[in-house]
């Protein structure tokens, strides 16, 4: 088997032995550092967020990749996925380009063989600055030469005018980016493109294997009693944030029609989020000034899994967060999307229900309900094509890099729903870090205010 170019930047001293391929073919050369694992995979994702659709990515991500190396016919023994949060290069660098600052960012990268960018947010730049942190690392990665891979990104709209989105372009086409797929709009994306050695692909959001990754903590329906819809909300100033007329106060006056909408027609209802702090900071005012019950109302949604399960034992969703839309798709739970950003819009027409969306102009909760009950009545498909695109995209990068030339072939469907792992649930350890990064972003949120 051609050796690919990882190996040969790797100076640890190694040695080499054959094992037998699993597909039958002649023994395939494996190499291995002396006291260390052989492939070292950077996997950067928004892990950190506390808004969980971003958790369930980084687990689906990890599931997917582990899938893919044991397709290539690696062991475990011999790779390491290490799963970091993408903002190691930290806001305080970015404000004040301190060179010690970036200490960690470079250890991360001059460890890794590849690097995996997964998921949203890293081009963000409308009003975050993902954009300026993913440059920097790409910047990094460039000098260290290691090849990099975009998985399933977020996009927002592309600015020729725009300095910002302009020097993400120009970091997105240095040669270490060998791909970039989207979830979102590939027109769009194939406007940053100018690179030709560099390959670009719309596919599925991970999210989408969802229902298999999580399968250990999904919940059955409750029989004949009455249907449970779980709504999801945005926080108060979501929708002009996004340049929506729709203030936090007609959002508040919507959610409670909904509710007495659902009631009226016989539905019991949940009001929930994903878990981002000012998504929940809503819906505590919705308790406390629009008479919403709190009886109805979940809170603390710190985990992946309890999102899924969550989701799971809906009899359908209403959703303006993205990822209760997508996980509710894998778990072929009917969804109705309420358009803030246009991912959602995008979301949707990727999956063939584009007229399960509802756009905020002359937002009415008759038309939602209406809309929500055509859909529990026509149900969910999943093509498979479009599931299994987010893991091909992945299997075409990896095999590039780890063995080009090599006769591996993708796995079908079947099979990689047969050898990827579940996710094994939240540690202790784990939750309590979770649980104090949201704590203290929403300290830093309240000191922003200027209160004593």
């Amino acid at each position: 088997m051609k050796v690919s170019v990882i190996w040969r930047k790797i100076k640890s001293k190694i040695r080499t032995r054959d094992i037998e391929s699993r597909d039958g073919n002649r023994p395939r050369e494996v190499k291995e550092k002396e006291g260390g694992r052989l492939i070292h995979i950077l996997l950067l994702t928004n892990r950190d967020s506390d808004n969980v659709g971003d958790q369930v990515i980084e687990a689906c991500d990890i599931s997917l990749l582990r899938c893919v190396m044991k397709n290539l016919g690696l062991e475990k023994t011999e790779y390491e996925i290490s799963s970091r949060s993408a903002s190691i290069v930290s806001k305080k660098y970015v404000a004040t380009r301190d060179d010690k600052l970036l200490d960690a960012a470079r250890r991360a990268i001059g460890n890794a063989d590849i690097i995996v960018f997964g998921g949203a947010p890293m081009f963000n730049y409308l009003y975050q600055n993902f954009y300026e942190r993913t440059a920097v690392m790409l910047e990094l990665a460039q000098r260290e030469q290691k090849p990099v891979i975009f998985s399933a990104i977020g996009l927002e709209r592309y600015q020729e005018e725009n300095v910002k989105c302009q020097r993400l372009k120009a970091a997105l086409n240095l040669d270490c980016v060998k791909q970039i797929t989207t979830r979102d709009d590939f027109d769009m994306l194939e406007k940053f493109k100018e690179n030709e050695q560099m390959a670009i692909g719309k596919v599925s959001d991970p999210a989408v294997f969802s229902d298999h990754v999580f399968a250990p903590f999904l919940l059955p329906k409750k029989g004949k009693q009455k249907k449970v819809i779980g709504i999801f909300i945005l926080r108060d100033n979501g929708f002009k944030a996004n340049k929506l007329d729709f203030s936090a106060g007609q959002a508040a006056d919507f959610w409670a029609a909904l509710i007495k909408e659902l009631q009226a027609r016989g539905y019991r209802y949940e009001l929930l989020t994903s878990g981002h702090f000012s998504d929940e900071a809503f819906l505590d005012k919705l308790i406390r000034q629009y008479g919403v019950k709190e009886k109805n109302c979940i809170f603390n949604m710190n985990s992946p899994e309890k999102l899924v399960s969550r989701i799971s034992s809906y009899d359908a969703v209403i959703s303006c967060r993205l990822h209760p839309s997508i996980i509710a798709f894998a778990l072929k739970v009917p969804s109705i999307g309420i358009v803030w950003n246009v991912k959602v819009k995008g979301f949707y027409k990727s999956i063939g229900y584009e007229d399960r969306i509802v756009e905020v102009e002359g937002l009415t909760p008759q038309a939602v309900v209406d809309r929500m009950e055509r859909a529990m009545e026509q149900g969910v498909e999943k093509r498979d094509a479009y599931v299994m695109s987010v893991y091909q995209s992945l299997f075409d990068a990896l095999r590039r890099q780890i063995c080009p030339g090599g006769k591996a072939e993708c796995y079908t469907y079947r099979q990689v729903l047969e050898e990827m792992p579940v996710y094994e649930g939240t540690s202790a350890k784990e939750q309590e870090e979770k649980d104090k990064r949201k704590y203290r972003r929403i300290y830093e949120s309240y000191n922003k205010r200027g209160k004593p």
